[in-house]
């Protein structure tokens, strides 16, 4: 509802860092992985606003490029690829020269956006919910920490935070989420990743098009699924009070998976 590609939780997060850059006249260097929904919203956000972007990808360029990659290109993004151990130090010094060294400049946003400026942008949100909706609860998908930080610092304190991680052994956002003055009203729940990151399994993909078909509201398997399928489980299990109100937060990021067919045989419909 957002923006059809800078979508969901991708327009919060960008929305201050983009105005920072426009204002500086900055180019704007970013991190993401093959399928980065980041990268995809960051690139067309750019070409929008007519900033240049820097899309640095995990990985070697494989062609022909898919479609997350070739439509950040479409938007005239650079994408350079670094291997898998440069991007595992991608926030040392010495990988932030050599970048610097070939690209001159640039105003750095770290992978899945996650800053003080998307902080800032999410608690706005936050803010506006709790101002147009009634709830008790509000759950979602959990990357890289930046947009559960940004809604506990945006709600009341009474509004418990429920956070999906899609990552196996996602403990350590704990302490990253703790870096921005969070509340205590932040619980994560770390049953929902199906393996890890981008995995899934039969169970996952008919809820995705089960709900589909039920309801018109499309997800997909990597974050906003995963949450869908937490949540409905938790209700199941009796996690929420009776009479409470749960709200789900749709973060986007639908480009690859939209109108794909999962057969849906799934036991909650």
């Amino acid at each position: 509802m957002n923006h059809p590609q800078v979508s969901g939780n991708k327009w919060w997060k960008l929305k201050y860092n983009l105005e920072y850059a426009l204002k500086k006249n900055l180019t704007i260097l970013t991190f993401g992985g093959a399928y980065s929904n980041h990268l995809y919203a960051t690139a067309k956000a750019c070409n929008i606003l007519k900033i240049k972007s820097i899309g640095v990808v995990r990985g070697e360029r494989t062609l022909p490029l898919n479609s997350t990659l070739a439509y950040a290109e479409s938007c005239d993004m650079k994408l350079h690829y670094i291997s898998r151990r440069d991007y595992k130090n991608k926030g040392q010094e010495t990988v932030l020269e050599s970048l610097r060294d070939k690209f001159g400049d640039f105003y750095l946003i770290g992978e899945g956006g996650t800053n003080d400026l998307a902080i800032k942008g999410c608690a706005e949100w936050a803010t506006m919910l709790q101002n147009e909706l009634e709830f008790d609860y509000v759950c979602l998908a959990v990357g890289t920490g930046g947009t559960i930080a940004g809604l506990s610092v945006g709600l009341d304190k009474s509004k418990k935070i429920i956070g999906i991680p899609v990552l196996k052994g996602a403990q350590f956002l704990e302490s990253e989420i703790r870096k921005y003055k969070t509340k205590e009203n932040v619980k994560l729940i770390y049953d929902y990743h199906f393996g890890g990151y981008a995995k899934k399994n039969k169970e996952l993909l008919d809820l995705i098009s089960n709900f589909e078909s039920s309801y018109s509201v499309p997800f997909e398997p990597i974050y906003t699924g995963k949450v869908m399928f937490g949540v409905l489980d938790l209700i199941f299990k009796g996690y929420f009070e009776i009479g409470s109100r749960v709200l789900v937060l749709h973060t986007g990021g639908l480009q690859n998976f939209v109108g794909n067919n999962f057969n849906p045989k799934f036991s909650y419909f």
